[in-house]
């Protein structure tokens, strides 16, 4: 069941599939290796060398309907609804979807040809209905409902409690309050979310694999690295095109032509063509897509009974709210923003003294950036990155894993696990008693029909409450391969990246839970990346850079005097990385804030950015059009702000280690293991980190990180004091004023000094019950830490308790 509550409220990798289980009925070819339980060792592997585009479909419709059918007898079972007879029996469902879905995943995002994108169009709105049928199901929603009311007094371990806590939040986040009416509109919503989600989607992936500039002199390769001339040759050459140099419209063939060449006419074609994937007036133009997806979020998170489709995604993230999510990027973004101003006016000087009669225009920024970097602190890139080989670092990534981790890291033999392209490659992962942690595959280069980027996912996700199953989790890349027998070079920011995207498989591969929907990387979305961004940090450490950063021929380690000059240089260009960032998050926040309005996205991102005072010479890192994050699911909606709020915390945490014994610090990395990665979602991640840290995390160490003024001590945002923001739903209408009364006075005994007025009431015709929401004013005070108390009915008034279901927190200091 895993599945479902990965993406219960939100379309992703599979919310899925039709109206009813007579029209999931496998059809006659259904029966294929995707249905079968893995065979082989390591517990089973994915079938890859036996699977074929056309296995998906009938694979995917058989996995939905056994689901179905699942979750029929749970709802219908006689007996009364108990924790093991109804949630444990739902994380036992599904199983067969599962392992068709995790081919399905590789196949959309590794292997994604034109089979595969009509798989995808006609799968992708039958997907979106599955999801929502369980959901929906009254009779499940009141088993499920019966077990989280008597969670606390039944005997359940704190675990089954927290996974009782993520049903239950999730089927009333999906809509399982609602009426009928209601649950068929969301219904509807979600099924036409999924096929735009589908063609944005498809259409940057085809801007990016069609998308493509031959260079056929060499004279225009001027400026650039030996190894990116042999990677856009071989990219030249895989398009049929030998003899020619290619700059694909991929990240990692466009920033490294950006940051060299000396052709400045090029560069500025190859920047256009990058930033205006998606946004070309044609067929793949995805604006109106966009303005689409939109409208529909803003209507069901009103039937939903949320003010706009941020609040809803935010509810259940540590966030708790847009506000709290946009405090810390307003607090972030203006002094980034001075410091771009700074590194521009550095960056013109150089231009002007070399002459070259231009203002710096975004296509310039990453050439001059790389000119002031060399001249500021005698760094250039190019004489870092004959030290940075692809193999060496992944070796120094297990040097880390087993430091930290304990873990051992094994080839296997490419005969034992079949892989899905030759690319890839699998290693066994043990721990310090040899026993099997899991498998780790590795899919490190770019090809076409490979989404951009770089990714971990997890085949198969650690769990024990039935049997000891071991995880299996990939990290996917897209570095471009160079001449066949020599090694991959790559940046120190794309080094950083690989460490960054190992973090997540570590996440993974430490996981030691009991059920699997808690299991891993299931938190809340803008916890995940902290244990990623934290990783990265090992990167820079002497244990792994004179170990693995070896010339890739002279073999000796990177110079002490180049890591002085690569440390003094690392809050270099901040600014730009920063507001680069920033101005995609503040976008995408300020998109679903808008509510119900019709947006046009040019006209919005080009308004929003000039009202936010985007520096000129700056564009997004993902422009509204190519963002794949926020538009082709809702897995990143509103949540692109996550990976500042992670780095927060990242930040924070990297601080325990350097004020005890430093990186390998034993004990703390005990810590980090025990109250971060091993724990999964059984514990509310802001308790987790207090664990690991002993308090909250504050703000100061990212300023610091990246090079800004530190503000005073602060805590990072918390939710506003003295606010509520929910909804009761009483059984009686005529009960409404009275439970609001009641929750007016457990508040008061909470804080009697602070509470206003509460506000009237709104009744949501979409609800089977009214809906009460209750605002009080927002009383900030940002340079302070709170305890978020979640209320609760006092146990004398069980009565009044079965009748309220409060969505809400007050805060306290």
């Amino acid at each position: 069941m895993k599945t479902l509550l990965a993406t219960a409220g939100a379309f992703a990798l599979l919310t899925t599939a039709m109206t009813n289980a007579a029209d999931m009925k496998p059809t006659a070819d259904a029966v294929s290796p995707l249905l079968a339980p893995w065979v082989g060792p390591y517990g089973g592997v994915p079938p890859f060398d036996q699977v074929k585009v056309g296995d998906l479909k009938p694979g995917l419709e058989t996995g939905m309907a056994q689901q179905l059918a699942e979750i029929d007898r749970i709802a219908n079972d006689p007996a009364a609804p108990t924790f093991e007879n109804t949630i444990a029996a739902m994380e036992r469902s599904g199983r067969t979807l599962d392992r068709v879905a995790t081919v399905y995943g590789v196949y959309s995002s590794t292997l994604n040809d034109e089979a595969v994108q009509a798989v995808e169009r006609e799968m992708a709105p039958k997907l979106a209905a599955f999801s929502d049928q369980i959901t929906q199901n009254p009779q499940l929603f009141e088993r499920i409902a019966r077990v989280y009311e008597t969670r606390e007094t039944s005997g359940l371990t704190p675990e089954q409690q927290r996974l009782t806590w993520v049903y239950y939040t999730n089927f009333v986040r999906a809509g399982a309050r609602l009426d009928a009416a209601g649950k068929k509109r969301t219904a509807e919503i979600n099924q036409e979310l999924a096929r735009l989600f589908t063609t944005f989607g498809q259409n940057v992936l085809k801007d990016e694999n069609e998308g493509v500039i031959y260079l056929d002199q060499e004279s225009d390769l001027a400026g650039l690295p030996q190894g990116v001339r042999d990677g856009m040759a071989q990219g030249a050459e895989g398009r049929g095109q030998k003899g020619k140099w290619a700059i694909a419209n991929t990240r990692s063939s466009i920033e490294p032509f950006l940051t060299y060449s000396d052709n400045r006419a090029l560069r500025e074609k190859a920047w256009r063509m990058f930033v205006n994937r998606g946004d070309n007036g044609g067929a793949t133009d995805n604006n109106a897509t966009i303005a689409q997806i939109l409208q529909l979020r803003a209507e069901r998170a009103k039937l939903l009974a949320f003010p706009t489709h941020a609040h809803w995604r935010l509810e259940n993230a540590m966030a708790k709210s847009p506000e709290r999510a946009m405090e810390l990027m307003e607090a972030v973004w203006t002094p980034a923003v001075a410091r771009v101003h700074e590194e521009v006016a550095d960056m013109q000087k150089i231009a002007d003294a070399d002459k070259a009669g231009i203002r710096i225009e975004p296509w310039d920024y990453r050439y001059y950036a790389e000119k002031v970097r060399k001249e500021r602190y005698d760094l250039d890139e190019n004489e870092v990155k004959p030290y940075l080989q692809l193999e060496n670092l992944r070796e120094g990534m297990f040097h880390t894993a087993k430091e930290l981790f304990g873990f051992n890291f094994k080839p296997v033999d490419a005969s034992k696990v079949p892989v899905y392209h030759p690319d890839v490659r699998v290693w066994e992962v043990t721990n310090p008693k040899g026993e099997l942690v899991g498998l780790w595959y590795f899919d490190p280069y770019a090809r076409k029909g490979k989404r951009s980027g770089a990714w971990m996912n997890a085949y198969r996700t650690q769990e024990k409450f039935d049997g000891d199953i071991k995880t299996i989790v990939s990290n996917n890349s897209n570095f471009v391969k160079g001449k066949p027998g020599e090694p991959v070079l790559i940046s120190w920011e794309d080094a950083k990246t690989l460490f960054h995207e190992f973090g997540h498989a570590l996440h993974g591969l430490s996981s030691n839970v009991n059920y699997p929907s808690v299991a891993g990387t299931a938190v809340a979305r803008d916890y995940v990346e902290f244990p990623s961004q934290l990783l990265e940090h090992w990167l820079s450490t002497p244990e792994i850079l004179d170990r693995y950063a070896l010339h890739y021929q002279t073999g000796k380690p990177i110079p002490a005097e180049l890591v002085a000059r690569i440390d003094a240089a690392e809050k270099f260009n901040q600014g730009f990385k920063t507001v680069e960032y920033l101005s995609s998050a503040l976008i995408d926040m300020k998109l679903h804030l808008a509510g119900g309005q019709k947006i046009d996205p040019d006209k919005f991102e080009r308004e929003t950015l000039a009202a936010l005072g985007m520096p000129a010479e700056i564009v997004m890192r993902h422009r509204t059009p190519q963002f794949n994050h926020v538009f082709s699911s809702d897995s990143y909606s509103a949540g692109y702000y996550s990976y500042l709020w992670s780095d927060t915390i990242t930040a924070d945490a990297w601080d325990a280690f350097t004020e005890a014994g430093g990186p390998w610090d034993k004990d703390v990395a005990k810590r980090l293991r025990d109250n971060v990665f091993g724990v999964g979602n059984t514990i509310d991640p802001a308790n987790a980190y207090r664990q690991f840290r002993g308090r909250d995390p504050g703000i100061a160490a990212l300023m610091r990180k990246r090079g800004f003024p530190v503000p005073p001590p602060a805590a990072l945002p918390q939710a506003p004091r003295g606010l509520i923001s929910g909804q009761i739903f009483p059984t009686k209408p005529g009960l409404v004023e009275h439970e609001c009364v009641l929750l007016r006075h457990l508040v008061q005994m909470l804080e009697p000094a602070r509470l206003a007025a509460v506000a009237g009431l709104h009744v949501d015709a979409h609800h089977q019950q009214p809906v009460v929401r209750l605002e009080t004013p927002q009383l900030r005070d940002p340079l302070r830490g709170f305890v978020v108390l979640h209320l609760a009915v006092p146990e004398t008034r069980r009565d009044v308790q079965r009748r309220i279901l409060l969505r809400s927190h007050v805060v306290v200091r």
